[in-house]
């Protein structure tokens, strides 16, 4: 993957776009990038592609899991379009 890093997010600009979008009560972004280097949509630079985020929100209340999880992938679209590869999402 040839993905500029100067575009990729870190993990403050994927924490301030699920408090904006999603209000949570509870939010941990980990950028787990260095541990897939060499996998498949890894770059050089060992961050900015692949995140582990645990959340908790009001607005997941009442809806299934895929649900929950959609809505927070709506939240960082702009970073997929950016070159943001992995989310893994932990909903608490």
């Amino acid at each position: 993957m040839t993905t500029s890093t100067a575009l990729l997010p870190t993990a403050a600009d994927i924490e301030a776009a699920l408090r904006k979008a999603l209000a949570p009560t509870q939010l941990e972004v980990i950028d787990e990038s260095a541990a897939h280097a060499g996998h498949s949509g890894a770059n050089a630079e060992g961050r900015g592609t692949h995140f582990r985020v645990r959340i908790a929100s009001p607005l997941f209340e009442g809806k299934p899991r895929v649900a929950r999880h959609r809505l927070v992938y709506d939240a960082l679209q702009v970073f997929i379009a950016q070159g943001l590869h992995a989310i893994a999402i932990e909903v608490l």
